[in-house]
């Protein structure tokens, strides 16, 4: 069927979801964590920020990149684990022993991306575009993380009357990477629990899944 019998939101209606999703959750954060965020100013007292001055602050920055440096984590490491480990009856996983179209050399075409017309060192970086892009977004949300934490905490200090902290120093500190650890550690339990719950348990009609018929020790969708 041509795409063009379909409207512009069945074609790309999963993104359009999700984004609005994104879009939601993260207005609804902002604003429960300005008043979150103004209660603890007020328990300080301190003067309360206005919005857009907490969209600025410290605090905003960092629960915010601290979230999407987890995500992008785990991305990177699912696109590149997923090409050598296997997991026996996952859908997530590749097959154990038969190789897979995904494994199979790039073939230039009329329809092949540019990248694979082009060759060379271009195709090189094609292959593994997803896996590097992750891995970029992973470390500019790290630093980001790293930064408004950083500037939560002096402004902390500074409320309180304490000395502040170079970003060094403070790297060196157990809060920065307790706000990462809590947050990577639930995502790599989200990808085992996929990976693994995919051998037993079915969802009918998604590609995340096995068909419901395909025994336990199925590997691959």
């Amino acid at each position: 069927m041509s795409a063009k019998k379909h409207s512009f939101f069945h074609r790309n209606s999963l993104s359009i979801v999700f984004l609005s999703l994104f879009i939601l959750a993260l207005i609804a954060q902002a604003i429960f964590g300005w008043h979150q965020h103004n209660a603890e100013l007020k328990q300080d007292h301190a003067a309360a920020l206005t919005f857009l001055t907490y969209l600025q602050s410290g605090h905003f920055i960092s629960s915010t990149f601290e979230n999407f440096e987890s995500e992008f984590l785990q991305m990177a490491l699912y696109v590149v684990l997923t090409v050598g480990l296997r997991q026996k009856g996952s859908a997530e996983s590749k097959a154990l022993d038969e190789e897979e179209d995904v494994d199979k050399e790039p073939t230039p075409g009329p329809d092949a991306p540019w990248p694979v017309r082009k060759g060379g060192l271009i195709l090189k970086l094609y292959e593994n575009s997803l896996f590097l892009v992750f891995l970029i977004l992973f470390l500019i949300c790290w630093y980001l993380h790293l930064y408004g934490s950083w500037v939560d905490h002096n402004q902390e200090n500074i409320v309180k009357g304490e000395p502040t902290d170079t970003m060094a120093n403070y790297l060196l500190q157990a809060n920065f990477w307790f706000e990462s650890f809590q947050n990577w550690q639930s995502e790599f339990l989200s990808i085992a629990s996929i990976v693994i719950f995919t051998i037993f348990l079915r969802q009918k009609g998604s590609p995340e899944s096995k068909p419901v018929d395909a025994p336990d020790s199925k590997t691959g969708k």
